[in-house]
């Protein structure tokens, strides 16, 4: 597994031929860009029913890849100002600017999150909204450190040591759990993953 400076990394990304891999608030991701999503899905062997996220630095980059009533778009941002940056991801209906390599089997949402995380986050505002999921081959446990994905994923870039250590002092290490899942219904919310967060005050149907 190459690793580079964060420059470079971002470049790499931009490329739209390079997978990178990067630790957030959950579990290290393995990301792409958007359009290129079909490179995740064939390293991963992954089914074309199961989507990926949609990741970004911050929330208002991730808008224009949704559309919603204005009323839809005050009930989001409540559970946004109250969960993001964190390990929550809404599934939202798509705009058409989302590739529909995204989702192939259902392109009409999309799932949209912002780590928690220094590295993530300081990856993501270079490189913009990308397309993520965990870093394992479909149906084995998300691996959960650099070494192990490395072995796993030999062609994936990641940054040095060295970057990572500089941008990670005293921060608390990944949960290892992944990030909770909700899906927008029209009127409420619908967990379709229990993960990290739990949401207790936004209406969700369980």
């Amino acid at each position: 597994m190459p690793q580079v400076s964060l420059p470079v990394l971002a470049a790499k990304a931009h490329s739209g031929d390079c997978m990178i891999s990067f630790p957030t608030d959950t579990v290290p991701a393995l990301s792409v860009r958007p359009d290129r999503a079909d490179l995740i899905f064939t390293a991963k062997q992954r089914q074309l029913e199961k989507p990926l996220i949609l990741m970004a630095a911050t929330i208002a980059e991730l808008w224009s890849y949704v559309t919603g009533s204005p009323a839809e778009r005050q009930i989001w941002q409540q559970v946004v100002d109250r969960h993001l940056p964190g390990a929550l991801t809404l599934v939202l209906p798509a705009s058409d600017r989302v590739p529909p390599t995204m989702n192939p089997k259902q392109p009409s949402t999309i799932g949209v999150r912002v780590p928690n995380h220094p590295i993530a986050i300081a990856i993501l505002a270079q490189t913009g909204p990308l397309a993520t999921t965990s870093a394992n081959r479909s149906g084995q446990p998300a691996l959960q450190t650099m070494a192990e994905i490395a072995i796993a994923f030999p062609q994936v870039f990641t940054l040095l040591p060295s970057e990572v250590s500089a941008l990670t002092a005293d921060t608390l290490s990944p949960s290892g759990v992944p990030s909770t899942v909700i899906r927008w219904t029209g009127n409420s919310w619908e967990v379709l993953r229990q993960g990290a967060v739990v949401l207790e005050d936004e209406g969700v149907r369980r």
